[in-house]
């Protein structure tokens, strides 16, 4: 079972080739635990979370490990704890809970690893004295700087000049600095803030040093897949890299480099901006079926951005419901637990195509509604299963999946619609006669269709 996926570095989609198939490493940069998750949080936890239950699927449960870690250690975090007038301990245990809580909400496995960087500072201390005996980091001020004219090779990763680089996103300036673009290994600590005992006084580490110690520890160097949002490529995982090939004195840090891009609602989602729409926001517009949400997310490639909006949910929960149904009309049957939709398998193959593999899926519900041999009716039941397992859908009773919705009329008729909508834009118009027919029809309901598609209805 091949898999190809893009890394960013090569820029260009590689066979995955791990270097020990018995422990295949992935390590995905989780969040800083200051705020309650957005959306966009949220896009990389979904897309790995796919690339894990692949992995884990090609090889073996027991040979996969996933290691997501938890920032605790932050200005951000320190902010919003005085904010709050919340001790900090208090804070980040409090996130991380509803953090996990959401994650869960939609779908998303736990990582086998979820080391916090709290935990680790000793790591980081002793990387950072590697990093000045090494000659690549320097004493100023109180600080220890990452020298970046040092390392040879620079910028690979993000295909940058330093000077791009620095233009193109927020360097803090400072006069301790030798040059522009070094960066914080470690900082001073005030006694109001938390601060660690180190050979350069009391302080606290820089952000990046943290998943470089980490990732090392749970899965030694180099790491097959170091995963994150397209954001993080500079200055996080470029810094990250430098800093593991500088202490270490070796060429390859992650074999392959994997980022999603951005959520979108008109303009990048971020917090700075005040355009966030938080997972919990989302869950209670979905009526906490966190499914919806995930499959909307999963809809696009996960490297294009993904523009979000509630007419794209209401689309997303339409679609739900027609597999669902699906599923539902399969319930005299077993499924084939060895079966497998090759169309299912051979798109997240390809660098995790998983808005080619949901169209499979809607292709073998539409089989479905038609099959009558018993057969066949297991088959294609226990490749909706299989597919959706890989995607982290359909893991609901079809009857669990729709109890509450007799009160919600208008709520399902406009499902309906959009499921027929959807049905006829991409030609399977079987589908969209049987909801018209079955369905609407039964509730009293004309369809207004025109060229451009079901613009309104009405009842009788």
């Amino acid at each position: 079972m091949s898999l190809v996926l893009y890394d960013t570095k090569a820029r260009a989609k590689r066979d995955f080739v791990p270097i020990d198939p018995e422990r295949v490493g992935m390590y995905v940069c989780g969040p800083t635990v200051y705020d309650r998750a957005h959306i966009g949080n949220a896009r990389p936890v979904i897309v790995f979370d796919v690339l894990y239950r692949l992995l884990r699927r090609i090889y073996g449960a027991a040979h996969v490990t996933y290691v997501r870690n938890i920032t605790d250690i932050d200005d951000k975090i320190n902010a919003a704890a005085a904010a709050n007038n919340e001790p900090i301990a208090a804070l980040t245990k409090r996130t991380t809970a509803v953090f996990h809580a959401d994650m869960a909400a939609l779908g998303a496995l736990p990582p086998d690893e979820e080391p916090r960087a709290t935990d680790h500072v000793a790591g980081m201390i002793e990387m950072t004295a590697t990093l000045i005996a090494r000659g690549h980091a320097y004493e100023a001020e109180g600080h220890v700087l990452f020298d970046v004219p040092s390392m040879a090779g620079y910028g690979a990763l993000s295909g940058r000049s330093l000077k791009e680089m620095i233009a193109g996103a927020r360097v803090d300036v400072a006069p301790y600095k030798k040059n522009p673009g070094d960066f914080i290994l470690w900082k001073p600590s005030s006694g109001d803030l938390p601060g660690w005992d180190s050979p350069w006084g009391r302080g606290r580490p820089g952000w990046h040093l943290e998943c470089s110690v980490m990732s090392e520890k749970f899965l030694g160097l180099p790491v097959d897949i170091h995963g994150g949002g397209q954001d993080l490529i500079f200055p996080h995982h470029e810094n990250e890299r430098a800093q593991s090939l500088c202490a270490h004195g070796i060429e390859t840090f992650a074999n392959y480099w994997m980022h999603n891009g951005f959520v979108n609602m008109g303009e990048k989602m971020s917090k700075s901006l005040g355009n966030i729409l938080t997972v919990e926001q989302v869950l209670a517009e979905v009526g906490g079926k966190g499914e919806v949400a995930r499959l909307l997310m999963l809809s696009t490639h996960y490297r294009k951005p993904l523009e979000w909006s509630s007419a794209g949910l209401v689309e997303a929960r339409a679609n739900m419901d027609r597999l669902y149904t699906a599923l539902r009309g399969l319930n005299d049957v077993e499924a084939d637990g060895d079966a497998m939709s090759d169309a299912v398998w051979s798109a997240l193959s390809d660098d995790l195509n998983t808005s080619k593999a949901i169209a499979a899926l809607y292709a073998l519900a539409t089989d479905a509604n038609k099959a009558s041999d018993a057969a066949e009716r297991e088959r294609l039941k226990g490749a909706l299963l299989a597919g959706g397992e890989l995607l982290g859908l359909l893991t609901h009773d079809p009857a669990a999946w729709f109890k509450g919705d007799e009160n919600e009329d208008e709520i399902k008729i406009e499902r309906l619609v959009t499921a027929r909508s959807t049905a006829r834009r991409e030609g399977d118009f079987s589908e969209a006669d049987r909801l018209r027919d079955e369905l609407l029809a039964e509730q009293g309901v004309i369809l207004e269709d025109r060229p451009d598609g079901t613009t309104d209805w009405k009842r009788l």
